[in-house]
């Protein structure tokens, strides 16, 4: 369809000269967008406007007067059922995308996350789509300027997207927190999520401190090692040193060797003899 339109208005033109020309249509989708048809088909040829269709008058309208001496109406009719085919298609589209990231169902994930007690609190938002979305901080429902810092909007594997903004709270009373909200908007969803200031809502990656039950049995066992260790050594010292200051007599000595009498008896002392 679009050859035969490109070849009719060549066949139209009156230079003699050999030109290149361009076609060119857009088509734009936009459900539930008040005041505005679902979908629009426009034509161009060579940068110039030629022709409009729209879902509400589902009719084509000619932009430019010569198009009526380059076609004729059964053309126009054939484009206009053009014009509905591709209507349809794209309302098909269009479902099968907000199936597939769930706009309509399901919103972003917010979270506040802090490194520590002096550092900011980030909101984070993940899993959005398109990327044409804001991400602020608010105070008794005003949007806040400073002591913010809003980061970039930075894409995730899935094809959705992700970006934080900080806040300052150092300066911040405890039980002011609350006062303080943090706003997602995105482009198409009337509703915005909010997620308020709180201490039990802030994550955090810092180490839980270890339970006061926990570090008591410790504690014992470190304990009852380190004596076990200790009478061990003083046994063992102990031990050494009686040997030391009593040495073993060479009967009771395993590592002596006694002489033996005649009917093979180990004699009492080395110089008894036997008669």
């Amino acid at each position: 369809m679009h050859t035969l339109l490109f070849l009719l208005l060549l066949a139209g033109t009156h230079s003699a000269t050999a030109r290149t020309h361009s076609l060119k249509y857009f088509f734009t989708v936009s459900p539930q967008v008040p005041n505005f048809p679902e979908f629009v088909a426009v034509g161009y040829v060579d940068e110039v406007q030629i022709s409009h269709y729209d879902s509400n008058t589902k009719k084509v309208e000619l932009k430019q007067d010569w198009m009526l001496k380059a076609t004729d109406s059964e053309f126009w009719k054939g484009l206009t059922q053009y014009f509905l085919g591709h209507q349809q298609d794209f309302k098909v589209y269009i479902e099968i995308l907000k199936a597939l990231f769930n706009q309509t169902e399901e919103l972003p994930s917010m979270s506040l996350l802090q490194k520590s007690p002096s550092s900011p609190v980030s909101c984070h938002a993940t899993g959005f789509y398109p990327d044409s979305a804001m991400l602020f901080w608010r105070k008794d429902g005003e949007e806040l300027h400073e002591d913010v810092y809003v980061g970039e909007v930075l894409p995730n594997h899935d094809g959705t997207f992700q970006m934080s903004t900080d806040l300052q709270v150092s300066s911040i009373p405890p039980e002011d927190w609350r006062r303080y909200d943090c706003v997602f908007q995105i482009s198409g969803v009337k509703e915005d999520i909010v997620k308020t200031l709180d201490k039990d809502s802030v994550e955090s990656n810092r180490e839980k401190p270890t339970d006061v039950t926990t570090i008591i049995i410790i504690i014992i066992v470190a304990a009852v090692v380190a004596l076990a260790v200790v009478l061990a050594v003083t046994g063992f010292i102990v031990y050494r040193k009686r040997n030391a200051e009593c040495p073993p007599s060479p009967g009771n000595d395993p590592n002596v060797l006694m002489p033996l009498n005649p009917d093979g008896q180990v004699s009492n002392s080395p110089s008894e003899t036997s008669s």
